[in-house]
């Protein structure tokens, strides 16, 4: 049994953690504690928050005081069940870090967190790379096969700045993605409304789906292939994928919205992955109260490819 989880806590509430919910504060302070277990402490009544009962959407306030029971788990500091050097290749990714936030430039083929059958992602492996971090939480998510730019908060009240950047649409978002055939000149906004097949992890062009909007700007053209700069207005599940997929040009390496004769050119010129890539990320830093700007190179592979391919 862990020692940290053998005697009863009560945990003081700063603003750090002011209008976070008690059962996202449970999940990421008791490490190795299984999510299952946290709901159910929760729901038995055996977390108090100032001496009474909570549910789990309860919204901490500055001076809550917070009992946690004993627990019986797993060490909390077992590593995560990867290789170590997968987590230590992560330290080079990092292309920015303060006491507010981490920028990274996330590889493609990682998910951002645990789950659906994985049990690592780029969150575990930051809490492991600095576990001496009180909060590190994402502020987005990228697609797994996406790489580029990631922000994380190390702060509660950067992440609620952040967020309410998101939801302004003040933080821009710069992706460099390969497209089939040439990107027309005339296409520089997108606004089919996205509807997600919850059964088929696939989202549609539908007009009962969700207001999207992505803007292109064209980098360079190829033959049979054009290099765009797409940036999301809204932030839709896969919309970037979709979006130039709905009007005939799909990103090279995608396997949910290719194209298979295109797919097996690209695969020629040595491609193995997805070609999308969060270039660029701009944002106000509520730390230092800047603008910022944080740039992700290309990947060695993804370079390479370029340099296969023909200007046209």
């Amino acid at each position: 049994m862990n020692e940290l989880y053998k005697t009863v806590q009560f945990l003081d509430i700063d603003d750090e953690y002011q209008g976070q919910r008690i059962d996202n504060f449970l999940i990421a302070r008791l490490k190795g504690v299984p999510k299952s277990l946290v709901y159910r402490i929760v729901r038995k009544g055996e977390v108090r928050v100032n001496k009474k009962r909570v549910k789990p959407e309860y919204k901490l306030l500055v001076g809550d005081v917070v009992r946690v029971p004993p627990l019986r788990v797993a060490e909390a500091d077992a590593p995560p069940s990867v290789k170590l050097n997968k987590v230590a290749a992560l330290e080079s990714q990092i292309l920015f870090e303060d006491d507010w936030l981490i920028v990274l430039n996330k590889p493609s083929g990682l998910a951002v967190h645990g789950g659906s059958g994985l049990s690592f992602g780029v969150i575990e492996g930051l809490r492991a790379l600095r576990p001496q971090c009180r909060f590190l939480e994402l502020v987005h998510r990228i697609d797994r096969d996406t790489s580029g730019c990631l922000l994380i908060a190390k702060k509660r009240s950067a992440l609620r700045s952040l967020h309410e950047q998101l939801r302004n649409k003040t933080m821009r978002k710069r992706y460099h993605a390969l497209v089939q055939g040439s990107w027309p000149k005339s296409i520089r906004v997108v606004t089919e409304p996205l509807l997600k097949k919850a059964e088929q992890s696939l989202v549609q062009v539908h007009p009962e789906g969700k207001a999207s909007e992505t803007r292109f700007k064209i980098l360079q053209r190829y033959q049979n292939c054009t290099l765009v700069e797409a940036s999301p207005v809204t932030g839709r599940t896969h919309q970037i994928r979709v979006h130039t997929a709905c009007n005939s040009h799909p990103i090279a390496g995608d396997d949910k919205y290719g194209d298979d004769v295109f797919a097996a050119e690209m695969k020629k010129q040595g491609l193995t992955r997805l070609f999308l890539h969060a270039a660029q990320l701009d944002f106000f830093h509520p730390g230092i109260e800047q603008t910022m700007t944080v740039e992700a190179p290309l990947s060695p592979e993804l370079v390479a490819v370029l340099g296969q391919l023909k200007r046209a």
